[in-house]
């Protein structure tokens, strides 16, 4: 039996979340795990933080506080916004926390070593005579060596992308203290990628069906791949295993080689969890296993080549990638999301006066799938006044209020001689409805969204041609056919919600007088003509209200007034 190990790149704990995070890696993968649950599928969505490495020490450094509360902090600030959003893991844990993650992450240390797929080299490297430390290449900041853009980082350059190793800096200097650092002689242990590639992972890639960003990102990768260093001189992190470390002292396993682990240690967890210590083997071991990545594009290195790398290196038979949608950046009213510059917003603040759902259902409708998009405060107050509030919340009231008031509040009868046409209509005359599960699943979430709001305007139509107010007068009983048929297919509304809106579904579904969660009934997937009515004639509606509230253009403007006045722009 297939099943689906879902994972989100794990948040790391030195800052909150945006809205580029949430659409990036999270909400995608909140929608397409609730998916295959609805089919039947056997699902597992993993998360958690990344909780090690030297942005996280600088930070709690800079605050005065122990590295281990601060990304306690941060760990529950970001859950707690993953919980305003509806975000649903079966496990969230944080890579400082799970109690199998250390052990593990060293037991994939030692493999790879056993395995030939790991180099020791004595080295030099930034040592800063003031702080007396040496400097992990996030502590280093200075001029990159290949597009001159300063200041770039030790790892990495924000312009070109490049990684970087911080020796190769023009004018370096300490993050901390702004002294130059020296050179010192120190031993670390670098992974051996151009091996593993060679051995295995270049053909694995290569036969593989991949997204087109990430074909042409790791295509050229594969083609430059130099060995990585996976250990660091810090004293937060997981220790380098005593029996490897030749008597070193202070050294950590690098955060990127960690991280990656957490998916494998929090699965671990997960099964101690449901008293089956061993179960986390079915997932990670188990042919039967689709491990799906959902990542930021900037991820892109590290889980489609170095973890791979990492799981073949080890040699214990663990599942590769079968899938990574990778998106592209999405940014805020045409800049980078930037908290430093003000250039942001605040998801607490907003998620107490914003609908949660609606705001799923836009960050879906414009995910930045194969370019970069953005949130922009215009297109929002479009989506949720023409696309939610007038098609699927209008659809809603409109018909069952009238119900309310001409039918004593009970779901009108359907004459059966009215069936065969009203169903010809709705179903070849309306226009075309469509399964969205088909596009989630090919993780085409902005089509999905589209789809979903095609369904609905269906029923809009529908209405729009037999106009049941003026059939009350003239022909009741045909009114109530009308709208029987228009209560049907608001139920398949709130089914075909339920990924998206979970909540709106549910409170739509009871609108109807339905009882139980409507996401016990499974995936709906398409009508048939012959079969497709569910509702009992008589069941008395549930309490019928709105279900979304619009914008209006004060509201939009002063949000747009508010974050040009906050935005700070670099020097």
């Amino acid at each position: 039996m297939t099943r689906y190990l879902v994972t989100s790149a794990l948040p790391y704990a030195n800052g909150p979340i945006h809205f580029g995070h949430v659409i990036g890696a999270y909400l995608p993968a909140d929608v397409y795990t609730r998916t295959l649950r609805l089919m039947g599928e056997e699902v597992l969505y993993v998360c958690g933080t990344d909780e090690h490495g030297v942005a996280i020490t600088i930070g709690a450094e800079k605050e005065g506080v122990p590295y281990a509360e601060y990304v306690a902090r941060w760990r529950a600030s970001i859950k707690s916004t993953f919980d305003a959003i509806g975000l649903h893991f079966d496990i969230w844990s944080g890579t400082s926390i799970s109690p199998p993650h250390a052990e593990l992450s060293q037991d994939f240390f030692r493999r790879l070593g056993q395995g030939g797929y790991l180099q020791e080299r004595e080295t030099e490297q930034l040592f800063c005579p003031k702080d007396t430390k040496f400097l992990a290449d996030r502590y280093v900041t200075g001029t990159c060596p290949f597009c001159t853009f300063s200041p770039a980082r030790g790892d990495e350059c924000p312009r070109c992308g490049k990684w970087l190793d911080p020796l190769n800096l023009i004018d370096p200097s300490c993050k901390i203290c702004g002294t130059r650092p020296e050179r010192r002689r120190t031993r670390h242990w670098y992974l051996d990628l151009p091996k593993l590639r060679n051995e295995y992972i270049g053909k694995w890639f290569e036969g593989h069906d991949w997204k087109p960003n990430v074909q042409a990102f790791i295509g050229n990768q594969l083609k430059e791949v130099e060995p990585r260093p996976i250990t660091r001189d810090m004293s937060w992190g997981v220790p380098l295993p005593e029996d490897l470390a030749h008597g070193e002292v202070g050294k950590v396993l690098y955060v990127w080689f960690d991280a990656p682990i957490g998916y494998v240690s929090f699965t671990a967890e997960w099964a101690a969890a449901q008293g089956r210590p061993e179960a986390w083997k079915d997932w990670w071991r188990s042919p039967d296993t689709r491990l799906v990545h959902f990542i930021g594009k900037d991820n892109i290195p590290f889980h489609c080549l170095v973890f791979p790398s990492m799981l073949y290196g080890v040699r214990q038979e663990y599942v590769l990638p079968w899938a990574v949608p990778a998106n592209e950046f999405y940014n805020l009213q045409g800049r980078k999301f930037s908290t430093s510059a003000g250039w942001s917003i605040d998801l607490d603040d907003f998620f107490a006066r914003y609908d949660a759902e609606a705001t799923r259902f836009y960050l879906l409708s414009s995910a930045p799938e194969t370019a970069d998009s953005e949130w922009n405060w215009g297109d929002y107050q479009r989506v949720v006044n023409t696309q939610l509030a007038d098609t699927i919340g209008n659809l809603a009231t409109r018909v069952l209020k009238f119900i309310e008031k001409n039918f004593d509040g009970k779901i009108p009868a359907l004459e059966p001689g009215h069936r065969e046409e009203l169903d010809r209509l709705l179903f070849e005359d309306c226009g075309a409805f469509t399964d969205p599960s088909e596009s989630i699943l090919a993780f085409r979430f902005r089509r999905a969204s589209e789809q979903l709001i095609e369904n609905a305007r269906v029923a809009n139509v529908f209405i729009d041609r037999l106009a049941p107010w003026s059939l009350r007068k003239t022909d009741p009983v045909r009114c109530a056919s009308v709208l029987n048929t228009c209560c049907e297919w608001i139920g398949w509304v709130a089914r075909w919600s339920t990924p998206f809106m979970p909540g709106k579904a549910q409170k739509l579904w009871a609108m109807l007088g339905n009882s139980g969660k409507v996401d016990s009934l499974g995936w709906c997937g398409l009508p048939e003509r012959s079969t497709w009515r569910r509702l009992e004639t008589g069941q008395e509606l549930g309490t019928v209200e709105g279900l979304f509230a619009k914008l209006d253009d004060a509201q939009v403007q002063t949000e747009i007034a508010t974050l040009n006045a906050r935005h700070t722009p670099p020097a």
